[in-house]
C-alpha cells in the first residue's frame, strides 16, 4: 500500500508490512504499465487485433507471455504498491498463464488513479488467457485501491484456472476519495456504477476476442469490494452466475455500519492501552462494541494503522457536516475534542446522513447463488458486527437457499497480518479459493460430480495446523 499522508509520523513504523485493505490507498508515482510488445510478435497471440472495450475512452492491449504477476512484475503489467499488504509473503504465484491484456479507462472526470501516468479514474484491466476455459471472473478493489490490487489475491488464481479476469478501481481512489461525488454517498454509490459497467464490457469483450459468450460470469472479492459483489447480486442479477464475497462491508441505513462500531473503538482504546484501574472496563466496551475476545493482540496494530483513517474518511464521505469545515476530521483525536470523530453518534445525527446511507445500503435480496467468507478474527470489520448480520439479512429477504456462509477461526481483515503474528492467525486466501471452487461445484462448473457447498458453518482452525498447509488448503466441510 502507499503511506498515507493523513497518518501522523510516530505512527508510520506499522504501516510498511501491511497497508490497508478497508480504508486507503493513497495516490503516490506509481509504476506505469508498459505498453508491451505488439501482437504479431508473440506466436501464440491471435492473429487479429484485440478488441475494443466498449465505452472505454481509452485503452492499450499487450499480448504477454505471462498474465500472473510472476511475468506482470517484470514486464511491467502490474504495480506491486497496488496489492502490497493483501497476501501473505510465501503465498505461491501461480505461472504459464500467456494471453492478452488490456488496460485503460472509461470516461470520468476524476483524477486520483495514477497508474500508466494517465491521472485518470474509472481505470480498468481485463486479461483474456489464450487457454480459456470459458468463464469471466469480475471484481473491484479492497479499500480505495488501484484496479491491480487484487492480482495476487485473487487473479493469480483465477487465471491460472483458464478464467478471464477483469478489474476496476472503481472510480475513485486514495484517502481523498470521498472528494468525488456530487453529494454524500455518491462517491461509493460510483463504485457500484464502474463495476457493472465494467462487467458490461467485459463480457461483451472477451466474446469478441473468444467468438463465444462467456459460459458463466462471477464477481468477487474483499472487503470494500467483497460489499460491491453483494451490492451487485442483489440489483443486477442478470449479470452474473453467482458470487463470492470475501468479508465484505456492511452498509445499512438503520445500522450496524463501520461508523457505529469504530467510534467505540476510538474511544476505548486509549484506556484500555494505558492499564490501570480502567482498563478491564474498556477492554469489556470494546468486546461489547463487537470486538472479539482473543483478537486483544491486534488492538495495538489496529488502533495505529486502520481505525481512526477508516472512521475519518468514510464519515467524511456520509456526513461531512459533523466537522464543519475541517475535512475528514483531525487525526487521533481525545474524546471531548470539539467534531471529534472518536464522539461520533451515527444514530444521533440528523437524517440526511441514513438518507446519504441509502444511496449504498444493502438489502438481503441477492438473486443469484452467493458464498461469503470471514475471519472471526477480523478488528477491522468484526464479524458479529457485519457478515454475521449480513447472513441474517438474507434469510429476513427470503434468500436463504441462495446463500452460504463460512465463518473462519483464527481469520482475520489482512491476510499479510499471518506474518505479523506467526501462529495466531490463518490466511483467508485459500479459504477465499475453496469458496470459490465450492461456487464452480454449485453452478456445475465442474460437471456433474462437482461437490456441493456444504451448509454455512464455523470452520474451525485445525488444532496443531502446519502454517505452510494452511497457506495452501482450507477445507470448508
Amino acid at each position: 500500500m502507499h503511506r498515507t499522508a493523513n497518518t501522523p509520523r510516530s505512527h508510520r513504523r506499522w504501516a510498511a508490512p501491511a497497508l490497508i485493505a478497508l480504508a486507503v490507498l493513497v495516490a503516490a508515482p506509481s509504476a506505469s504499465a508498459r505498453p508491451g510488445a505488439p501482437a504479431d510478435s508473440h506466436p501464440h497471440c491471435r492473429a487479429t487485433d484485440p478488441p475494443r472495450v466498449p465505452g472505454a475512452e481509452h485503452q492499450q492491449a499487450a499480448c504477454l507471455d505471462e498474465l500472473t504477476t510472476a511475468g506482470t512484475v517484470a514486464s511491467g503489467h502490474t504495480d506491486e504498491a497496488d496489492w502490497a499488504g493483501l497476501t501473505p509473503k510465501d503465498l505461491p504465484v501461480p505461472s504459464g498463464v500467456p494471453g492478452t491484456q488490456i488496460d485503460g479507462y472509461f470516461p470520468d472526470t476524476s483524477t486520483t488513479n495514477t497508474n500508466h501516468g494517465w491521472q485518470h479514474d474509472a481505470q480498468f484491466v481485463i486479461r483474456l488467457p489464450d487457454r480459456w476455459n470459458g468463464g469471466l471472473v469480475v471484481a473491484g478493489t479492497p479499500g480505495n485501491r488501484e484496479q491491480y490490487a487484487n492480482d495476487r489475491a485473487i487473479a493469480d488464481w483465477v487465471l491460472s484456472r483458464g478464467y478471464a479476469y477483469a478489474a476496476t478501481d472503481k472510480g475513485n481512489t486514495g484517502a481523498d476519495f470521498h472528494r468525488d461525488g456530487r453529494s454524500p454517498g455518491g462517491a461509493i454509490a460510483e463504485w457500484n456504477t464502474r463495476l457493472t459497467q465494467l462487467t458490461r464490457a467485459a463480457r461483451a469483450t472477451a466474446t469478441r476476442h473468444y467468438h463465444r459468450p462467456p459460459a458463466r460470469t462471477l464477481v468477487t472479492g474483499l472487503s470494500n469490494a467483497g460489499y460491491l459483489v453483494r451490492w451487485q447480486l442483489e440489483n443486477h442479477p442478470e449479470l452474473y452466475d453467482g458470487g463470492v464475497d470475501w468479508e465484505g462491508t456492511l452498509w445499512r441505513a438503520d445500522g450496524p455500519t463501520l461508523l457505529d462500531f469504530l467510534p467505540p473503538a476510538l474511544r476505548h482504546y486509549p484506556a484500555y492501552a494505558a492499564g490501570g484501574p480502567h482498563s478491564d472496563r474498556s477492554r469489556k466496551s470494546l468486546h461489547a462494541a463487537g470486538y472479539p475476545a482473543g483478537s486483544e493482540f491486534l488492538w495495538p496494530y489496529h488502533h495505529e494503522v486502520y481505525w481512526d483513517l477508516t472512521q475519518r474518511i468514510y464519515r467524511e464521505e456520509v456526513d461531512p457536516g459533523y466537522d464543519g469545515p475541517l475535512e475528514a476530521g483531525t487525526p487521533y483525536c481525545k474524546p471531548g475534542t470539539p467534531a471529534c470523530d472518536a464522539d461520533y453518534d451515527y444514530v444521533a445525527r440528523p437524517e440526511s446522513v441514513r438518507d446519504a446511507v441509502r444511496k449504498i445500503e444493502l438489502t438481503g435480496r441477492i438473486g443469484k447463488p452467493l458464498i461469503s467468507v470471514h475471519g472471526t478474527l477480523d478488528v477491522l470489520l468484526p464479524i458479529r458486527r457485519s457478515s454475521d448480520v449480513y447472513a441474517r439479512m438474507v434469510r429476513a429477504a427470503g434468500r436463504g437457499e441462495l446463500h452460504r456462509y463460512y465463518r473462519i477461526e483464527g481469520g482475520t481483515h489482512t491476510d499479510s497480518l499471518v506474518d505479523m503474528f506467526p501462529g495466531r492467525l490463518r490466511p483467508l486466501t485459500p479459504c477465499h479459493r475453496s469458496a470459490f471452487t465450492a461456487l464452480e461445484g454449485r453452478l456445475g462448473a465442474g460437471g456433474s460430480g462437482a461437490p456441493q457447498p456444504p451448509s454455512s458453518r464455523t470452520v474451525p482452525l485445525p488444532r496443531d495446523a502446519d502454517p505452510d498447509r494452511l497457506l495452501n488448503h482450507c477445507r470448508l466441510r
